[in-house]
């Protein structure tokens, strides 16, 4: 939400669907989980049934999406299968090269689970109805980050970008800080002694799924823009090294959270969705490092259901607070977020109902009706500009401090120049995810690790 590291696990969790279901959905019973297609046919564009398949948005959000659709096209009908991030490309690559895929599915920018590299292939090319939907100036009525991550080398739209998600921030249950009289930490050592605290009352304090590499990345980002900002941007494009002083020395931070208490006893061993996730729903700990994707959880719609499949027999509402990153290093640079797009809206080219896919497609990502509807889900920043949350109609836990909290989270966004995953290719995201694990299990030095990472990279490089 990092969908392989990523696994893109880093993009949300999905809840209703184990790996097993998603595996059903082979050649053998694809034609129980997508539509009958055929080559040649588009059919309508007002009226058909239509399937969905995606890792995100959860089952509700999607038929929140689907209902207001509806009220503009009643003919369509979109059923939404979601399927767990691990299971994705398990249960797509059989599908979509079958003539029984789903119609609609999700693609993601970079390397990873549902990345363009390994489903454009199936997709048609967005570019005709982005066109036709937005005018020929179509590229500066939504924002750049979206298209830039969903287009292929030869020029191919491989999907319509729903929304953008950000990262760079941490969560906080408020009402845990407020009951044991804490504030949010903005350096190390406050964040240490903040665990200390909650420790000695038998609350666990910062928790992070470090078994599930992807959301590393987002914490050692974060790290090395604290030590310097901008540098891991410019390792990820190949201007840098990986081995660069602050790679080596934002590691060495990474291993000292472990050291001073702040990451969790086997933290290693978990995964940020459903562990680490789950642990902050059910409030057995009160930090997370997730991105703007979780602000649908401050919302009263969105935070019930997520604390009842955390293990909560009666979800009780917290007011949860997005806050900077610590300042680790102690240089004083500001918190950063990087960020791209979610994930892009693609149409199966196989699809017996491409129009009607098409039709869906572009209403949800170009229509401002479509965008209102995704801005309100608070689960992806709107890639159609000038679309903001309807706060009116925005329903939160605790609405005096949460809503001026969300729109200064979201003002932060329109200035971020700096990609999370759509420079990241799997491998690159696999050697981190090397490297962050052996320092932290003190199986090679921050040194030693970025050596190693950096000279995966250039091996990669050579074999390409």
């Amino acid at each position: 939400m990092l969908r392989s590291p990523r696994q893109r696990a880093l993009r949300r969790p999905a809840r209703l669907l184990t790996a097993a279901a998603a595996a059903l959905c082979v050649p053998a019973a694809l034609a129980a989980c997508g539509t009958s297609n055929s080559h040649g046919s588009a059919g309508s564009a007002t009226s058909a049934s239509i399937v969905w398949w995606g890792w995100t948005p959860t089952v509700q959000g999607a038929q929140a999406y689907i209902k207001d659709f509806n009220k503009v096209y009643p003919h369509i009908h979109v059923s939404f299968k979601e399927i767990t991030i691990a299971g994705y490309d398990a249960a797509m690559r059989p599908a979509l090269a079958s003539s029984v895929g789903p119609d609609v599915f999700d693609i993601a920018p970079g390397g990873g689970i549902g990345s363009i590299a390994e489903l454009a292939t199936y997709a048609t090319d967005m570019q005709p109805a982005v066109k036709k939907a937005l005018g020929p100036d179509w590229k500066s009525k939504i924002a750049p980050i979206g298209p830039a991550g969903l287009t292929t080398s030869a020029g191919k739209l491989a999907a319509l970008p729903i929304g953008s998600t950000f990262a760079g921030n941490l969560w906080i249950n408020q009402t845990l800080f407020s009951k044991y009289h804490l504030t949010a930490p903005k350096t190390l050592p406050q964040w240490a002694h903040v665990c200390s605290v909650f420790k000695s009352h038998g609350v666990g304090c910062f928790v992070q799924g470090a078994g599930q590499v992807a959301f590393n990345q987002d914490t050692l980002q974060e790290i090395s823009d604290s030590i310097q900002p901008g540098v891991w941007t410019k390792c990820s494009r190949g201007q840098m090294t990986w081995n660069n002083p602050t790679i080596v020395k934002a590691l060495a931070i990474w291993k000292q959270m472990f050291g001073d208490g702040i990451m969790e006893p086997g933290a290693l061993g978990l995964q940020q969705y459903p562990d680490a996730n789950n642990a902050f729903m059910a409030s057995k700990d009160a930090m997370v490092m997730m991105g703007t994707w979780y602000m649908q959880y401050a919302t009263q719609a969105g935070m019930p259901p997520a604390i009842s499949a955390a293990g909560v027999g009666t979800p009780k509402p917290f007011t949860m607070m997005a806050i900077p990153f610590p300042d680790v290093a102690g240089e004083g640079h500001p918190a950063t977020m990087f960020g791209d797009a979610d994930y892009g809206i693609a149409v199966n080219n196989k699809s017996s109902h491409e129009a009607a896919a098409t039709t869906f497609a572009t209403w949800l990502t170009t229509s401002a009706t479509g965008q209102q509807a995704v801005a309100n889900l608070l689960n992806d920043i709107p890639s159609l500009k000038g679309i903001q949350p309807n706060w009116n109609i925005v329903k939160l836990v605790n609405d005096p401090a949460q809503r001026p909290m969300l729109q200064q989270l979201i003002g932060r966004t329109t200035t971020v120049t700096e990609p999370r995953l759509s420079l990241v290719s799997a491998n690159l995201q696999q050697a981190i995810g090397v490297a962050s694990t052996t320092v932290a299990a003190g199986k090679a030095t921050p040194a030693q690790a970025a050596a190693t990472l950096e000279q995966t990279m250039k091996s990669s490089a050579g074999q390409q």
